[in-house]
């Protein structure tokens, strides 16, 4: 089967589920949780097979700029679904699904750059799924906090969207928002550490930058992690600091990649 196939069937059940919690949010009704865990599960099965064509090679495993950005995606919505059935994260799908469709379609569609095939042992796999389940937690904590961030906005303006009225409390959100960074924040030490572990020199001329950001990044949300225990810290100057560190991670691994692919052709 040509991946081009799962990946538009992803992307129209993506543009589906956003489009029927989209209009009923805009109702000011409470969308059927049912549903969109059935049209975002759906979507999500077609976007794994696109993946699983796209990545599996006889080579090894081919993680390009695209197919990285599409597996990504694909970890962050399997983890908002699955946490779906214990808390009320339901909203982030509003932002996350139409991120699957881009990037499965982008995958599917547009040519990869000069990234050459994985073939190496379980430690450095370990190591590449830890990386991308931490970026996967940290990237459902940046969206979670920008909807913290206008959620809050509308509240102190008194002019609450249809969205912002199916969310749950200001507290619950931000409580959500340390849910996420505390567990991402594990993986992303794991990650760290089963680098240092199983890659053979992390300072390598192809990894340096990347692991230098990830270790201020990793630095940036240990100081938020621990105002929020010893000040309190929380708001906007908590919103900041997870925007600061996921900027960073984003610049690590789709920065250094971008460069190396496409501009330097290494």
């Amino acid at each position: 089967m040509h991946p081009l196939l799962p990946s538009l069937l992803a992307a129209f059940l993506y543009a589906g589920t956003t489009g029927y919690q989209g209009l009923r949010l805009g109702q000011r009704i409470t969308p059927d949780k049912r549903l969109l865990i059935l049209g975002g599960g759906l979507a999500l099965l077609a976007h794994c097979t696109a993946l699983l064509f796209q990545l599996v090679t006889p080579a090894g495993l081919y993680l390009d700029f695209f197919n990285a950005a599409s597996l990504i995606a694909a970890a962050v919505i399997l983890l908002t679904i699955v946490a779906i059935a214990r808390i009320p994260i339901e909203n982030l799908l509003l932002l996350l699904m139409p991120l699957g469709a881009l990037t499965v379609l982008a995958a599917a569609l547009v040519p990869g750059g000069t990234s050459q095939a994985i073939n190496e042992g379980p430690g450095i796999l370990a190591h590449i799924l830890l990386s991308i389940l931490a970026y996967g937690l940290l990237t459902m904590a940046v969206f979670q906090a920008l909807l913290l961030l206008l959620q809050d906005h509308q509240l102190k303006h008194k002019h609450p969207s249809g969205l912002i009225k199916n969310f749950p409390a200001l507290q619950t959100m931000e409580s959500l928002l340390f849910g996420f960074l505390w567990a991402g924040w594990c993986l992303l030490s794991l990650s760290l550490i089963s680098g240092w572990v199983f890659v053979d020199n992390l300072f390598a001329q192809h990894l340096a930058h990347k692991t230098i950001l990830s270790c201020i990044a990793w630095i940036v949300f240990s100081v938020l992690l621990w105002g929020r225990h010893q000040l309190g810290w929380r708001g906007h100057k908590a919103i900041r600091w997870t925007l600061a560190g996921f900027c960073l991670l984003m610049l690590a691994y789709f920065g250094s990649k971008l460069v190396r692919e496409f501009i330097l052709h290494v």
